[in-house]
């Protein structure tokens, strides 16, 4: 008979173990800190980064592609790319500004 009163109380809904909410609650503040927290970081940098482009910084794409501000518009920057080459870009596809002077 016991073990048909064990099944029985088994199957009874009933509020969650006060464990199991503290394991789920540390999970989750786990995973925040680990990977939600820092990924909002550097996407709060990267925005701060491209609204800041101006007028002859030198940058990389994300495409790889290394060039100098020629022009900033709305959404578009105009890289110069070599002598007389000039190209747009989407600003969100500027990965970096580069701080140091060309190799030339």
């Amino acid at each position: 008979m016991n073990w048909i009163q064990f099944a029985w109380q088994a199957q009874q809904p009933g509020p969650p173990n006060l464990s199991f909410l503290l394991v789920l609650l540390a999970m989750f503040a786990m995973f925040y800190f680990v990977l939600i927290r820092p990924q909002r970081k550097k996407q709060k940098e990267t925005k701060e980064m491209v609204n800041a482009l101006k007028k002859g910084d030198r940058v990389v794409t994300s495409g790889g592609i290394f060039g100098t501000i020629a022009g900033v518009h709305d959404s578009i920057v105009v890289l110069k790319i070599a002598e007389d080459v000039k190209i747009e870009v989407l600003k969100g596809a500027v990965a970096n500004i580069i701080h140091d002077k060309p190799a030339s």
